[in-house]
């Protein structure tokens, strides 16, 4: 006989809040709705997941992993532009996906501090980017300083999200156009090379 929790595993609930959270938004995102949505009892639920905010860390933490992945090969191979680039490449292929992580901070899916089996991977995360930033930084204006560092945040992940939002927001995939800005903006900032000495 099978148990009434072995029906549904935790790719069932996260698929669920998924779905909810890319209709309406991340706060819509309850244990009741999801449950509503799986036809599923709430003991189900409570046996994968201990609250609410664990599963939707879960769900952030994904999506977020599988964004950064090809922005950090790109930079481990030395192409700067190429991760820049990623961005729309990532929201073409993945527009729900997307719209989740770039129209949303992570404070979103949920709110003051992290459920503790989460904490290591968003720190983990958030290390893995800035390791990012701060080696662009040091390879095109030549250190680790703020004015150095706010560049590289800037060509790598600000004025990509700019260029994309828009798209985001209307739901539609971004045209050529955007990465023709955001090439544009990379090309006439990393030309900024080394602060000119002020003597």
């Amino acid at each position: 006989m099978v148990m009434g929790n072995a029906r549904f595993l935790p790719k069932d609930f996260l698929a669920a809040a998924r779905h909810i959270a890319v209709e309406s938004s991340p706060a819509q995102v309850t244990v009741d709705s999801v449950v509503e949505r799986l036809k599923a009892p709430k003991g189900s639920f409570y046996h994968r997941f201990a609250s609410r905010d664990l599963l939707l860390g879960e769900l952030w933490i994904i999506t977020v992993l599988d964004y950064q992945t090809g922005f950090v090969t790109a930079i481990e191979e030395g192409d700067a532009l190429g991760a820049a680039l990623h961005m729309p490449a990532w929201v073409r292929r993945n527009l729900d996906d997307a719209r989740l992580l770039l129209l949303y901070s992570r404070h979103d899916f949920v709110a003051g501090k992290w459920p503790e089996p989460l904490v290591k991977s968003v720190r983990e995360q958030a290390q893995r980017f800035e390791g990012c930033i701060e080696r662009v930084a040091r390879q095109i204006w030549g250190g680790a300083d703020k004015r150095s560092l706010r560049l590289a945040q800037f060509v790598l992940a600000d004025a990509p999200l700019a260029a994309v939002r828009p798209h985001l927001q209307r739901r539609e995939s971004p045209p050529s156009l955007v990465d023709e800005i955001i090439r544009r903006t990379y090309h006439s900032l990393t030309g900024l090379r080394r602060k000119p000495s002020t003597r």
